[in-house]
């Protein structure tokens, strides 16, 4: 059971590595428009508040991966910043877009659920 754990906890951590680049890098690029359902215009006017939401998912990606470094010892991290994840994925879906709630918060809830078993 630890490995699938291990890797639920290391594809959460990608996802947000992921995210990270989305609104940092390719906010006003075609993908980035495409994967936020947003015009040009929109991008721009909203271009520095992404690139910080971006830096705060590069934060939980990094905090994820440095409780998995840490192996067992690293389990408390990675409860902590699974649980930042699944309550950040829940407040999206409630405030911004139900789909939210499947692409970010289901699976750090999935990682927690593996890691409390």
């Amino acid at each position: 059971m630890v490995d699938v754990t291990m890797i639920v906890v290391g594809l959460v951590a990608l996802l947000h590595l992921w995210f990270m680049v989305l609104e940092m890098f390719l906010w006003t690029s075609p993908l980035g428009l495409k994967a936020f359902g947003q015009s040009r215009e929109q991008a721009e006017q909203t271009r520095v508040l992404a690139a910080n939401q971006g830096l705060y998912n590069g934060f939980l990606a990094v905090g994820l991966i440095w409780g998995l470094w840490l192996g067992p010892a690293g389990t408390h991290l990675q409860l902590f910043f699974l649980l930042c994840v699944l309550i950040a994925g829940v407040f999206g879906a409630v405030t911004a877009n139900p789909k939210i709630f499947f692409i970010q918060a289901l699976p750090a809830a999935v990682g927690l659920m593996l890691l409390l078993l």
